[in-house]
């Protein structure tokens, strides 16, 4: 365990969706990667944060196959069932761990397809939200022009320099993330990633810059985009 002058950092992975875009026989987080999985690949780097306590997985109920994953049987992971959509999923994990964390903790909220995550960009995501009350989120602000379009006719061009595309993981205190999670669902608002629930929440969230190579695996052709990029960060 942390010392009393340390703080505890916890993690969740949301994994109980099937990825409806991604046209394959198995669920992308099963996806093999280099010589592991992308769900394993996702965990990896969370697991080596220092005073990392618990690692919670929000898995489909149906599934059987994440804790027969080699790295996944260390002792800080645990499962719970998740649920229909992602903020479900983050809300059982985090009510998992409610006996455990405490409310000023870090919580840390990471994609089950995003592997290519450094110890780099994780270790500045903690650094620069070590003394926040609140957290924040990596994000890469937008290269390419944007436009909005209707009925596949350009409406508007956006000013790309107020927009950031959001990753993860993305790191709040316990006990705001949980009671942001809580109000969204009670009051049935549509929230795509948990600093949507902090935003709803009042909460000013922050931003810290990652790597582009911190991508999603969304489409088949991810998949070697991200080993690409495994294998360069392994080179340098």
């Amino acid at each position: 365990m942390a010392s009393s002058t340390e703080p505890c950092f916890f993690a969740v992975i949301p994994a109980a969706g099937m990825g409806s875009r991604f046209a394959a026989h198995a669920a992308k987080q099963y996806m093999p990667l280099l010589s592991s999985t992308v769900l394993e690949r996702s965990a990896s780097t969370l697991l080596q944060l220092k005073n990392l306590q618990q690692l919670v997985i929000a898995v489909h109920p149906e599934d059987q196959r994440a804790a027969t994953l080699p790295l996944l049987r260390d002792v800080r992971v645990r499962f719970v069932h998740g649920g229909a959509e992602r903020a479900d999923s983050v809300l059982a994990a985090l009510e998992a761990l409610q006996n455990v964390a405490a409310e000023n903790d870090w919580v840390l909220v990471h994609d089950a397809a995003r592997p290519c995550l450094t110890e780099k960009d994780l270790q500045r995501l903690v650094e620069c939200l070590a003394q926040d009350a609140v957290g924040g989120i990596l994000a890469v602000p937008a290269i390419d022009t944007l436009k909005k379009v209707s009925k596949h006719v350009i409406a508007q061009t956006i000013d790309r320099q107020a927009i950031w595309q959001a990753q993860t993981p993305q790191m709040f205190r316990f006990g705001l993330l949980l009671h942001a999670l809580r109000s969204a669902r009670k009051e049935q608002l549509v929230v795509t990633d948990e600093a949507s629930a902090m935003e709803a929440a009042g909460h000013a969230v922050k931003i810290v810059e990652g790597a582009r190579s911190n991508i999603k695996i969304t489409y088949p052709d991810d998949l070697a985009l991200a080993a690409f990029y495994l294998q360069q960060e392994k080179i340098l």
